[in-house]
């Protein structure tokens, strides 16, 4: 019997995200020489990028990884969706596939989109969980030292799943590709988790006493109240703090911030800091623009910042505006390493690191 190939991409992102993660990752694999057409439901969650050709989508899922990618949260090869299951047996068709796909695994996922609609579909997965596990352990899928591969089932309706295979290394470690993180009550405001997540995706965590460690210096431009501020004065940072409006009293009183009543876009640095952070709403290309002026002066050694994004094209302006970037720091040869994600707890705006290497 002929195996089932899997030809398509399976990509999470957040619901109403789905035309610019389609344009994205439409682009990226015709880079790669792939051919292919995305398929989309408006605020799905999701978007399946369906491969032409006789070819698995695997060489697809190594040629574009999940850290290329901007906007979306996880990325499995994946097969065809199964789709009006029998309520009676649900089981039955979802191992048959695995078994016809000739998949093994070491654990299994059961996820839905970020959809309030999907997420009442808890209490069947919880009772699926333990008889899918069992059969597949009986069959042989499911079975220790199977390369770390992780299968993941996506549901969508009680009554519609599709299947996926993700790999160590090139995917999120995280169910739904979001991170959990809890909110500090003394921050100041919630923006404080973007900057949070924002280190745990573009640092790795063995580099944090390293290139997150007590004594640094930094610049949070736009940063009153004090979300991002209060993230750096954690870290045991000291801050200049640039905004013209009033800062968190509780961040004053720590010492370590000195708050300045300037225009971000024009103030400039006593020193070389560590770190520049930014979430100051304003034209994404206008922030680009600034930003590029403190890399070319290396008047920081890292960065952070945001980019608001418009309703329309938005991976189009996303990609303008990283090309703008990259070019200009090859030409005033300062070289960099740049990435860019649509993180958990942005909204209409992406996240920019960019990392001085000299």
């Amino acid at each position: 019997m002929l195996k089932l190939i899997p030809q398509q991409l399976l990509l999470y992102c957040r619901p109403g995200f789905e035309n610019d993660l389609s344009a994205e990752i439409a682009a990226k694999a015709a880079l790669a020489g792939w051919h292919g057409y995305p398929q989309t439901e408006a605020n799905g969650g999701h978007v399946r990028f369906v491969v032409l050709g006789e070819e698995p989508a695997n060489a697809l899922h190594r040629d574009v990884p999940l850290d290329s990618l901007v906007f979306a949260r996880q990325s499995l090869v994946a097969l065809d969706p199964l789709v009006d299951l029998s309520r009676d047996d649900r089981l039955s068709p979802i191992v048959k596939q695995v078994l016809d796909s000739g998949w093994s695994f070491e654990s299994v996922w059961q996820e839905t989109p970020d959809t309030n609609d999907a997420k009442a579909l808890s209490g069947l997965i919880k009772a699926l969980g333990r008889p899918l596990e069992a059969a597949l352990k009986k069959r042989g899928a499911l079975r220790r030292k199977a390369g770390g591969r992780r299968l993941h089932l996506l549901w969508t309706t009680g009554d519609s799943v599709q299947l996926g295979m993700s790999f160590p290394g090139n995917r999120s470690e995280h169910p739904g590709g979001i991170p959990r993180l809890r909110f500090p009550r003394e921050a100041p405001s919630r923006s404080t988790l973007k900057l949070e997540e924002a280190w745990h995706v573009f640092v790795p965590r063995v580099a944090w006493p390293e290139r997150l460690s007590e004594g640094m210096q930094a610049a949070d431009l736009g940063a009153a109240p004090g979300g991002w501020t209060y993230q750096l004065v954690r870290k045991g940072m000291y801050v200049y703090a640039i905004d013209n409006g009033p800062m968190d009293a509780t961040l004053m009183a720590t010492g370590q911030v000195d708050h300045l009543r300037e225009d971000g876009f024009i103030w400039e640095p006593p020193n070389r800091l560590d770190w520049l952070v930014c979430d100051i709403v304003d034209k994404p290309i206008r922030v680009v623009e600034m930003i590029e002026r403190w890399l070319t002066r290396r008047w920081c050694r890292e960065a952070v910042f945001n980019l608001k994004l418009p309703m329309k094209q938005r991976w189009q302006e996303v990609e303008r505006c990283l090309t703008h970037l990259d070019q200009r720091l090859h030409e005033t040869r300062v070289p960099a390493e740049i990435r860019c994600r649509h993180l958990y707890h942005d909204r209409e705006e992406v996240t920019v690191h960019v990392r001085l290497l000299a």
